[in-house]
């Protein structure tokens, strides 16, 4: 055969391969959807578990509500936004945990733990700790008590608080914020000294894990490095952090290989930590996903789930919502990514679900 034969046959082959129509996914209900939590427990692992919104119209959809419920499928959350300081203290000295409350229902409803987020973060400030004028000593203060009143009020409800989130930059340097800018880079270990005292006064029997939790620290580089010294200068100053979240959210087309997140959660594990991949999801870069970008989506969902479960320091895993219609990526607020979840929005399911389940049980992924 010739060589101009053969390139016909394969660009022939190619043609009518990229015609084969994609494999129908299940339109997933409680009954139907794997169980997560159930095949990571019988593996070693906390939980698998999703994080949850009650603000959000999720809470009335009851296929989701269902499916979330349901604790052989998730069996820890993390509330997305209600324990965050804007709604938790929105004046100072005001507090107010009526919407962190509904994630605590919810969860002793079906037996979930609940990781608690978070206590200090750049983001979602009031004006009144982001625009105000401190000194080092009233900021310090402000801080204390902030972080006390949460960690005492909600007491072992918590399995664990995020009490840093998110303090480095992608180059490797502090994100720049009000507690940084006033307090300087120690605010971190102040922060978790000021956890840690609070635990304290809730009497041996509590039992609640503190945790640095952040984004793209999946992989080798110079945030993984700022982050590893981070963590000896926070062990240094006392026993105050036990564990950090990688949050993972990744693209198709962007994503860490096995052997990234192996080198990393090594890394993590060296320093004693437990690990826990915190806020997975995998957002297309053009929306609707194409076959092909489900295809990257499922493998990399597959290698964080993978590493993690290979990783005897990587204890749990959790979702960032498991449903398209109510992730936070959404095309028209995030420059046309989305589809970051397992889920389409009509419960029809993804390759990403196969792959996930496929990690979970050990094997290799049919679908990446």
């Amino acid at each position: 055969m010739s060589l101009h034969q053969t390139l016909t046959i394969l660009t022939t082959l190619l043609a009518a391969g990229s015609a084969v129509p994609t494999p129908s996914p299940t339109t997933e209900t409680s009954s139907t959807f794997p169980h997560l939590n159930a095949l990571a427990q019988a593996k070693g692992k906390l939980w698998f578990g999703s994080s949850i919104d009650t603000t959000s119209s999720s809470v009335q959809d009851p296929t989701y509500m269902s499916i979330f419920n349901t604790a052989s499928i998730f069996g820890q959350t993390t509330p997305g936004n209600t324990m965050k300081w804007d709604y938790t203290e929105p004046e100072n000295g005001v507090f107010d945990f009526a919407l962190g409350e509904e994630t605590i229902t919810l969860a002793k409803q079906s037996d979930k733990k609940v990781r608690c987020h978070n206590l200090v973060w750049t983001s979602q400030l009031p004006t009144w700790v982001s625009e105000a004028s401190w000194t080092k000593e009233s900021l310090l203060e402000v801080m204390k008590a902030h972080i006390t009143k949460e960690i005492t009020h909600y007491g072992s409800d918590c399995y664990s608080w995020d009490v840093v989130n998110e303090a480095i930059n992608y180059d490797g340097s502090y994100t720049d914020n009000v507690f940084l800018n006033v307090i300087g880079e120690d605010y971190v270990t102040y922060a978790f000294q000021y956890a840690r005292e609070a635990i304290a006064t809730l009497g041996a029997s509590a039992d609640i894990k503190l945790f640095y939790n952040d984004y793209t620290i999946s992989r080798p580089g110079s945030k993984v490095t700022a982050v590893l010294d981070l963590i000896s200068k926070i062990q240094a100053a006392g026993d105050y952090i036990d564990g950090i979240g990688l949050e993972s959210h990744h693209t198709d087309t962007y994503y860490p290989s096995v052997s990234d997140l192996s080198t990393v959660m090594n890394q993590y594990a060296a320093k004693g930590l437990e690990i826990h991949i915190t806020e997975l999801d995998v957002a297309c870069k053009s929306t609707p996903c194409s076959w092909s970008g489900q295809l990257g989506q499922a493998q990399a969902f597959y290698n964080v789930i993978h590493a993690c479960m290979e990783n005897d320091s990587c204890r749990g895993m959790a979702f960032w919502d498991f449903n398209d219609k109510y992730n936070w990526i959404q095309p028209s607020t995030n420059d046309g990514e989305g589809d970051a979840t397992v889920l389409w929005g009509n419960y029809a399911s993804k390759p990403a679900l196969t792959a996930v389940v496929e990690a979970l049980k050990g094997e290799s992924c049919s679908v990446c």
